[in-house]
């Protein structure tokens, strides 16, 4: 009986030294994992300039091609209401005319 009372006393010991060993293993994995998660905050923390300065860039490029694209269509309508100005402005001096001509007749 004592020889199995030293072994199960041999086996608890065992036992707490693996559930010791365990939790300080488990211990420095949560330590490694919360180290390595501040590091990556403080590379996306460095980057957010670089983040932010590309979004600036890109939303200055969207405004520049909106606005290229907005002075495109004025100048398309305004060259067409200059064709429709002297198109019309040919048929208004005939009218004119013809009414001068029609009033200087009475």
């Amino acid at each position: 009986m004592d020889d199995t009372l030293k072994k199960l006393l041999a086996a608890e010991s065992a036992a707490s030294e693996l559930i010791e060993k365990a939790q300080k293993d488990e211990e420095s994995q949560v330590q490694k994992a919360l180290l390595e998660a501040r590091q990556k905050e403080e590379r996306f923390e460095a980057r957010v300039p670089e983040l932010h300065a590309s979004f600036i860039e890109k939303s200055d490029q969207r405004a520049r091609q909106t606005v290229a694209e907005m002075e495109r269509r004025y100048q398309e309508s305004l060259n067409q209401l200059r064709e429709d100005s002297d198109a019309h402005e040919e048929a208004a001096l005939d009218t004119a005319f013809l009414e001068l001509l029609g009033r200087g007749e009475q």
